[in-house]
């Protein structure tokens, strides 16, 4: 009986030492711009639906769409121009997620840094994008590498739109370790 208290007390020693020598990490404020190419048409297309209705009667062009979920790879570039350096992809899934009036997706995306200082890094983004809105704000839910434990958010901007790509402007600003 009083070797299991002494094994207890041991390791509530080995505990208490444990958290005494951890280390405060300074939290850190990044603000990034690049931009995002999502191309669904063409010969290599970045985004391809992957589901959708096939049963809807109505005329509601939004509402035909709810549902429909696509995958995306897209590039991400230091500029709008396609020719500008490549910084990352945006990879993930999104979903076509409103019924009426307001055609808005479901983000489930992770942005991929390739080159430069953040080469290496992610972070994640997970929320409402109502995409015909000039400004669209979505929160910044982790991160890895150089955005460790990141949360903040993104503000988006369409740049130009085409039936076959959209290009869009990022602007986030990401609190991470």
């Amino acid at each position: 009986m009083h070797d299991g208290i002494g094994k207890q007390i041991a390791g509530f020693r080995g505990v208490f030492f444990s958290v005494h020598n951890t280390v405060a990490l300074k939290q850190k404020a990044t603000r990034i711009q690049f931009y995002m190419h999502d191309i669904v048409g063409g010969p290599q297309p970045t985004a391809v639906r992957v589901a959708g209705r096939s049963n809807f009667t109505g005329q509601d062009s939004i509402a035909a769409m709810f549902g429909s979920i696509s995958v995306m790879d897209n590039p991400l570039t230091a500029t709008p121009s396609m020719n500008s350096t490549l910084v990352g992809r945006a990879q993930g899934i999104y979903a076509m997620s409103s019924q009426e009036k307001e055609l808005s997706l479901l983000m489930t995306l992770t942005y991929a840094f390739t080159t430069g200082p953040y080469s290496g890094s992610t972070f994640s983004v997970v929320g409402r994008n109502p995409v015909m809105k000039e400004v669209r704000e979505m929160p910044v839910v982790g991160g890895t590498g150089k955005f460790r434990l990141a949360r903040g958010y993104c503000l988006a901007r369409t740049y130009s739109m085409t039936q076959m790509e959209a290009v869009i402007g990022y602007n986030v600003t990401l609190l991470h370790y």
